[in-house]
């Protein structure tokens, strides 16, 4: 019997490749979204004033049409390994958060490594968010209502993101979304983790995401557990939290620690194992049950945080 679930079978031909320097720079060459803007939505490029001595900081905001009122949001940080990507890659699945909440996305253009070394990602994210909660009379949103969340490398951000903004105790995010989320340097350095059928994102990535976002070697002393959330002792206070993963997926053991560490301090965690997926699973067969019901799963999961006073 294969490992791989029913409908990821086609996942074991994969190519088992690295993320380097030279790769890196392809992979981020410029080129055109290619989400089609549905009509029902609005979609709003913003850049806003980024933190002290750097740049602004890229939104893109998404918003159904027929929206009124003060209504929730969604902080998204897209994933990439800290190397990789733009705040349109995830607009599809932006799009369906927006469209069947009734919700305002707010896709984060944070910036990336190795160009950009922690914390500058984070600040960027916590930029992000400071100016949403600031501006959300008029654009819509209830401030006390607003999740954040993200992908991989975002879901990383995102849980860095709830321990930054709990510290500071400027803004309070209601809930956190956290979709395979990086957020251990030290899983570069195990030994013990059998993975022969971990497939898009390798150990060999891993070691250059942490490497490059880290300005140091993975695994060493004094890593900021900003930009590594599992280096967190206390996690009591934080918002509750929702993580899902895969059992090929090579941040399975973090995450479910994670979780289970969450549990143990008094932060509700909802934990989604999807056995028999991998990385990224659901972005390369999004068409497949499999990936339909894990994106359900994180509908429901904002649905229950958002919405749970209320009568939608």
């Amino acid at each position: 019997m294969s490992v791989f679930h029913p409908d990821l079978s086609a996942g074991r031909w994969i190519p088992k490749f690295s993320f380097g320097p030279r790769l890196a720079r392809l992979a981020n060459r410029p080129r055109e979204a290619t989400a089609d803007v549905p009509a029902d939505l609005l979609v709003e490029d913003i850049a806003v004033p980024g933190p002290e001595g750097a740049p602004d900081v890229n939104l893109r905001l998404i918003r159904p049409r027929t929206s009124k009122g003060a209504a929730p949001a969604l902080l998204w940080l897209h994933g990439g390994g800290m190397i990789l990507g733009t705040n349109a890659q995830d607009d599809a699945t932006n799009f369906a958060f927006a469209r069947t909440l009734g919700i305002t996305v707010v896709s984060v253009e944070y910036r990336l490594s190795p160009q950009h070394v922690a914390p500058a990602a984070l600040e960027d994210a916590y930029t992000a968010l400071t100016w949403l909660v600031a501006h959300a009379e008029e654009r819509g949103v209830d401030p006390d209502r607003i999740a954040v969340g993200g992908q991989s490398a975002g879901g990383g951000i995102a849980a860095g993101l709830a321990l930054l903004a709990h510290d500071r105790g400027e803004v309070h995010p209601a809930f956190q979304l956290l979709v395979y989320p990086m957020i251990d340097d030290r899983t570069v350095t195990r030994t013990d983790l059998d993975t022969r059928n971990v497939r898009v994102w390798t150990p060999g990535s891993n070691r250059f995401g942490w490497t490059s976002y880290l300005g140091r070697a993975p695994g060493s002393a004094g890593v900021s557990p900003y930009a590594a959330p599992a280096r967190r002792e206390d996690l009591s206070g934080l918002p509750p939290a929702w993580i899902g993963v895969g059992t090929l997926d090579l941040f399975l053991d973090e995450d479910t620690t994670y979780a289970a560490r969450l549990e143990e301090a008094g932060t509700p965690c909802e934990l989604v194992i999807v056995e028999g997926a991998f990385h990224g699973f659901d972005a390369l067969f999004g068409k497949k049950p499999v990936s339909k019901e894990f994106r359900a799963a994180q509908i429901a999961a904002l649905q229950n945080a958002l919405f749970a006073n209320s009568d939608r």
